[in-house]
Order: C-alpha cells, then structure tokens, then sequence
C-alpha cells in the first residue's frame, strides 16, 4: 500500500474523552466541534493554512483574546479528517494512504486549503499522492471505496471517476505485463513466495494469471459503484464472457439464495443472508438483471434460471422476470430437466411452475423464428453447405427437454389436462424424430389421473404419433391397459405394416444379392440338383421368424384383450338391464323359427 509521510513534529496532541487537546504550551483560544468531537486549538496555526477557517475565525474574534468555539459538522470526512488537518497545520507527522486520502483530500477542499496559504498546502499534496494511489490496481480498489463516505464532495472532485477510469483500464489489460499486485485483498507475502539466496529473502516469480483475477476485488463495492464500474470495462471493448462471469461471481455473494442447489430449498431462504432485506435484495437482483450482456450465450442457462428462481422468491418486477424468461428461452436447448424443475411461486396449486415454462418455451420459438428469418435457407455462400441436422439439434434437444418434463411432472394430480396438452402440442411434429418420450409421458399422466373421461383419453393420445413408436415402445403400448382400444388397434397395425416393409426390403435384397453372384442363375445348386442355403438367406429367414413371433404375440395378446371387453359386455347384460332388453327384442325382427311346443 502506498504511504505519503508529511511533517516533522513529533505528536502533540492527545485525547481526553471527545476532546483533542493541543499540548504545545499554550492555553488554546479555539475549540473547533464537529459532531460529538471538539478540538481545543489555537487560532495562527489553523489560519495561516486554510481560508475558510481564516475567513470564521476573523468573523468570531472580537479583539480581546477570548477564546471562542466554531462548529464544522458538514466537513467531509468527519472529525476522522479533520484529526489529521489540523495535526498538518501543526506540522504534526502524519501518514496518508489509499483508505484516508479521499477524505483528507476533500477536507482540505472543503477548508480552501491551497498553496496561496502556504507552499506545499494539503492540496497540492494529497493530489499528487493520489495520483500515485491510483497507478496501483489494489490501491484504486480501496480509494474507490473510501469515496463512499465522501460521495458527493468525491464526485464534485471527479475522484470516483478517477479511480473507476484506472480501474476499468488496468482490468482490460494484462497485469503481469505490469507487475499490479493482485487481489488487493490477499496482498501479504505468504512463506511459500519467498525463497533464501545467500540469506538474502527474495519474491518468487509471479503464477501466470487468468481473465478472472479481478473478480474478487471488485464484489467488495458497492451496487452502484460496481454498476458504474462494469459499464466502463464493457465501454473498453471487454469481452462478454469475462464481464458476465464477474456478473455471476458479485451475484452469488450478495444473493444467498443464488448458492442454493435444492429447488425447494430456494423457497424457504435460512438465516444465514449477508442482506437481510428483502427490498435490498430485490433491488440488487434487478441490477444485476441489466448488467448482464445481451449476447447469446455468453451466460450459462443454469445461472440465469436460478436468476429467475430468485426473482420469483423476492417478487422482483414482472419486467425483470420477463427479461429473465426470454433471455433462459433463448437458449433452452442447453438447459436441464433439474432447472426447468421450478417451484411454484403463485397461486396455482401444481408443484411446479408449469405456466413459466410455457413461456419460456414461446420465447425460444420467437428466437427460432427470428434466427429462420434472419437466415433463408436459400442464401448460402459459396464454398458453404446448410447442416441441416445441425439447424434442428436444438429443436430436438427442447423436445426431447420437454418430454422428460412433462413426464416429471404428470403424476401430479393438480396438472390439468389442457395445460399437458398446451405444453406437449407446442412441439412440432418434425421436432420428434421418435415418440417414445411423449409416449411415456401420457403414460405417467394416465396412471396419475385414472379419473379422466374416454374422449379425454382419446383427445391425449391423439398428440403422438403411433408411426413414430420404436419396437419397444410399440410393445409396451401394445400391452398397456390405460390406453383407448382404438390407439392399441394403431400401434398393431403400423407394426404389422413395418413387419411387412422389412420382409419384403429384406427378400428383395437377399434377391439382388443372389443375381450379382451367379448371373448364371445356378445359385445356391448343389451337384444333385437340389439348393443349398447360404449364409445371407440363413439370416434372413432367421430375422423373418424372430418378426413372425413378435407379431404373433401381439395378435394374441390383441385378441385376449378383445375377449376380455367381450365377455365384460356380455357380463353386464346378463346383469339384467330387463327394459333395455325388452326394448331391444320389440325392435328385433321376427324369427322364422316355429316355436317349440310345450311338453305335457
């Protein structure tokens, strides 16, 4: 740390209680009060320095000697500062450094303190040590926040923007280039950076360092100060992922609940808060939300859902959590299922909070949207090709996101059907290549809800598409009770006809195979005459049965279940509905059977 020693004298002023007595011999004809503070002083010292007490002193002096008091309650920097003014009048050794310069420096501003009264005034001398406080990173980072105390009087002065300037600049270049000490705030040499030559102690070289290595020094200021303070880093041509990692590192010490890893846990915020006000608290949240960069990606999707989930808990603004929401759909392709797992803030009564993620999710189709438009397909530059796997890879990563969501949050019985539905739908179809996921999804929702009606049943399972069901999910569906014969009926029939595709594909290539080897047509003959079987048709044939067995297995446990619904029905009329039955034969046609005549 820098240190500036003025005067030559040795100490001349001791304490008693609030008062500052001077001990040079002479009674004091002054008492200076600032706050709860006097000072008892004499007068030639104080005038012979500062205008301002030259100008009070010969107001309040009436000629005759008498002592008289003065009162200075709006000096900056308090009776702190004025301590060492009026030991420099004195000539009085004093010590300045970066946690003390700005408040003397403002004092001796407030007190007219220039070389016209006297050469080398405190002025003139805290404004040259200041200047070298500020050629020093940790030194800028301290005087910045002595400023603090000293607001106004240290904005008038230009300080603030003197040491946000030299901050900003030093933080946007490289420091080993300049040997800076970093972190300001872990300066002291610790026994493992020093090393013994000759029994002369020398500093070890310097570790190589990262682009974060200011990031700790500056979470110590203030919101303001540090708002003031990023804006001019990003000003200097910083780059965004370095000004938003400083963003995440200032959050996660002032919002405690950004540190929480449980998602319940975020709702129920403990005791230990660094700010307990949760007005304080919001309005940093909020601060924070516009210093973020704007650019895609430059902010993980963990970071600013757990953002959201803190806004939420503190009723941040809707403006706020709209901007979270769109800036989290704007790359929810690299979100996961545990974050979009957000508690319920409202007065819904789900578990979770299924409305924001359907914003979320219209978010990222907005930005889909833009992106298509913003790049035609139709415009390619020469020497580029269009991946068009690549340009659906987020697509398909939010669907496949979006159907283990839905089967998260199925059994929960408060979920209404149009909301699953809303959600699901919002896909398009192309987004699936297979509907396993949404298949297991109305699966969960099913066997959660048993209440729901048979077109309701029907009306769900119209949102996936039977065609696009793997072997696995097509036997599973096959075999599965909770769903409407009609959709079992489907997924048999598209099984048999992909049964059927394969075959034929499977026989039309083991024929092409056998014309390409034997043009002759005498293929697979032995001597005799008779054929033999090669290795291709051997797993064909193989193939085929394993396919015969699977659709025969489906057939039957189809035509088990078609008994079973038959026998029911018969079951329930032989229940004894007699006026339905009554009816029913009245309308029936009359047989042609004669009647069997009673026996006698």
């Amino acid at each position: 740390m820098a240190i500036l020693r003025l005067g030559s004298k040795s100490e001349a002023f001791h304490r008693e209680g609030n008062s500052w007595i001077c001990t040079s011999g002479l009674p004091s004809d002054v008492n200076i009060n600032i706050g709860e503070m006097s000072f008892q002083l004499h007068k030639f010292p104080l005038l012979s320095r500062s205008r301002l007490l030259r100008k009070l002193i010969e107001d309040c002096s009436n000629g005759d000697g008498a002592s008289f008091s003065l009162r200075l309650d709006d000096l900056p920097g308090g009776a702190i500062a004025f301590e060492l003014v009026s030991k420099f009048c004195y000539g009085v050794k004093i010590e300045l450094n970066a946690q003390n310069v700005v408040s003397v420096r403002c004092a001796a501003e407030y007190l007219h303190m220039t070389d016209e009264y006297g050469k080398g005034n405190l002025i003139s001398q805290t404004e040259s040590f200041l200047n070298e406080v500020l050629g020093n990173w940790a030194d800028s980072i301290r005087a910045l926040e002595a400023c603090e105390e000293v607001m106004a009087h240290a904005e008038d002065l230009h300080i603030v923007s003197r040491c946000i300037d030299s901050l900003a600049t030093k933080a946007c270049a490289d420091p080993s280039l300049f040997g800076w000490p970093l972190a300001g705030r872990k300066s002291n040499q610790s026994p493992e950076t020093t090393s013994l030559w000759n029994g002369i102690s020398t500093m070890t070289k310097t570790k190589p360092t990262s682009d974060n290595w200011w990031y700790e020094d500056v979470t110590f200021l203030s919101l303001p100060l540090y708002r003031r303070l990023i804006l001019a880093i990003e000003s200097r041509g910083m780059r965004p992922e370095s000004i938003a990692a400083s963003v995440v590192y200032y959050a996660r010490r002032y919002l405690p609940l950004m540190n929480r890893q449980s998602s319940f846990d975020d709702a129920n915020p403990g005791p230990n808060i660094l700010n307990p006000s949760e007005s304080g608290q919001r309005a940093l949240l909020e601060e924070i939300v516009g210093l973020i960069p704007s650019k895609k990606g430059v902010t993980s999707t963990k970071f600013l859902i757990r953002l959201l989930r803190t806004a939420m808990v503190l009723h941040a603004s809707p403006s706020c959590r709209e901007i979270l929401e769109k800036r989290v759909g704007s790359q929810l392709d690299q979100a996961s299922l545990v974050d979009l797992l957000i508690p319920n803030m409202g007065h819904s009564e789900t578990l979770y909070d299924i409305d924001c993620v359907q914003r979320i999710l219209d978010h990222f189709f907005l930005e889909e949207q833009a992106a298509a438009v913003a790049t035609p397909d139709n415009i390619v530059e020469e020497g580029q090709l269009t991946n068009e796997s690549n340009s659906m890879a987020p697509m398909t990563t939010v669907a496949r996101l979006i159907d283990v969501f839905l089967a998260e949050v199925a059994p929960d019985v408060n979920f209404k059907l149009p909301k699953f539905e809303a959600l699901a739908s919002s896909m398009p179809d192309y987004a699936r290549p297979l509907d396993d996921g949404l298949y297991h999804a109305i699966d969960m929702y099913l066997k959660a809800h048993p209440w729901i009606t048979d077109p309701e049943r029907e009306q769900l399972c119209r949102l996936m598409n039977c065609q696009k069901l793997s072997l696995e999910a097509s036997t599973h569906a096959a075999q599965n009770e909770r769903l409407p014969l009609r959709v079992i009926v489907q997924v048999l029939f598209f099984e048999q006809l992909r049964l059927r595709k394969s075959i034929s594909g499977w026989f039309f290539v083991s024929d092409n195979l056998e014309n390409s080897a034997n043009p002759s047509g005498n293929v697979g003959l032995k001597k005799d005459g008779s054929h033999h079987a090669t290795d291709g048709e051997d797993d064909v044939m193989h193939r085929v049965s394993e396919l015969e067995k699977d659709c025969s297995g489906m057939k039957e446990e189809l035509r088990k279940l078609m008994k079973y619904k038959r026998s029911w029905k018969n079951f329930t009329r032989r229940l004894g509905f007699s006026k339905s039955q009554s009816c029913c034969s009245k309308r029936s046609k009359p047989s042609n059977l004669r009647a069997i005549p009673h026996q006698l």
